[in-house]
C-alpha cells in the first residue's frame, strides 16, 4: 500500500471550492474554528478519498488510477463525525454517493456566494480592503492589462473557477466606484490596494502553487480567511474586479 499524499494545492481546491465546510448537506459544519482570547484557530477538517486509498479500505478499487488516489478529483471535505460514519458504512455511503454530495456541495456554495454578492456594499468592500493593504509592498508602475479570458487561458484556469470570476466581476462597477471614493481622501490607496494582492500573489507563487490552486489561495487572502459567506463574496468581488483591471495574475 502506498503511503498517502496531500499536496498543498489540491487541497487548497478543495477547501476553497467547499467554503471550508462539512460537504455533507445535513452538516455543512465550519471545519476551520475561529481563534478566541486563548486559543489560535484550528483545523479539523478531514479529507475523506472518494474511492478508497487502499484496495481492501472503504469504497477500495484496485483498479482506480493509482496516480489520481491523492488528488482534489478524489477527495470531499467532512468534518470528523461524517468522515468516519461513512468510512463505518461504506456500502451506504458509495463512491456514486460521495461523488453527488461533492457535486452538489460545490453547486450549493456557488448559489450561495452568489446570493450573497448581491448585497455586497460599501461596508463590506472597506473590511476587505483593510485588510489586504496590512500585506503592504513597493507600488507598482505597471498599468498594462492582459483581456480576462486570455489571462484565465494564461494562468490555466479551469470552469469552476471561470464561473467564481465572472460572479465577482458582476460587482465589478461597484467595486470601482468604492475605489474611487476612497482615493479622493487618500489618493495613493488604489495602487495600495493594488500592491497588497500582488505581494501575496508573489508569496504564494514562490510557494509553487499555480492554477485554481493559486486564485483559490487568493481568494483566500481577500476574504481574510473568513468562512462568512458575506466576506468571501466581498472578497471575491475585490480579487476579481483586481483580475480584470490589473496584472495581480500572470500575463
Amino acid at each position: 500500500m502506498t503511503s498517502r499524499k496531500y499536496p498543498i494545492a489540491d487541497i487548497k481546491i478543495l477547501y476553497g471550492l467547499a467554503a471550508g465546510r462539512c460537504a455533507f448537506p445535513d452538516c455543512r459544519r465550519e471545519v476551520i474554528i475561529e481563534s478566541t482570547d486563548a486559543d489560535e484557530s484550528k483545523q479539523i477538517g478531514k479529507i475523506a478519498h472518494i474511492v478508497g486509498h487502499s484496495d481492501g479500505g472503504p469504497r477500495g478499487d484496485p483498479d482506480y488510477p493509482r496516480e489520481e488516489l491523492d488528488t482534489y478529483k478524489n477527495w470531499v471535505l467532512l468534518c470528523p463525525t461524517c468522515h468516519d460514519t461513512f468510512d463505518a458504512q461504506d456500502n451506504t455511503y458509495t463512491v456514486d454517493f460521495l461523488l453527488k454530495l461533492k457535486a452538489d456541495h460545490e453547486c450549493w456554495v456557488r448559489t450561495s456566494l452568489a446570493s450573497e454578492i448581491l448585497g455586497v456594499g460599501f461596508a463590506e468592500l472597506e473590511v476587505v480592503a483593510k485588510a489586504i493593504i496590512a500585506a503592504t509592498a513597493p507600488i507598482s508602475a505597471d498599468f498594462s492589462v492582459t483581456p480576462p479570458q486570455a489571462k484565465m487561458e494564461r494562468n490555466g484556469l479551469t470552469k469552476p473557477v471561470h464561473m467564481l470570476i465572472t460572479m465577482g466581476l458582476s460587482k465589478s462597477k461597484e467595486v470601482y466606484s468604492f475605489v474611487q471614493h476612497v482615493a479622493e481622501m487618500d489618493v495613493d490607496f488604489p495602487e495600495r490596494l493594488k500592491a497588497g494582492f500582488v505581494a501575496e500573489y508573489n508569496r504564494l507563487l514562490s510557494t509553487g502553487l499555480m492554477g485554481d490552486a493559486l486564485f483559490e489561495a487568493m481568494h483566500e487572502f481577500s476574504s481574510g480567511g473568513s468562512q462568512d459567506f458575506k466576506r468571501q463574496a466581498a472578497g471575491l468581488a475585490v480579487l476579481s474586479h483586481l483580475f480584470e483591471a490589473c496584472e495581480v495574475f500572470e500575463k
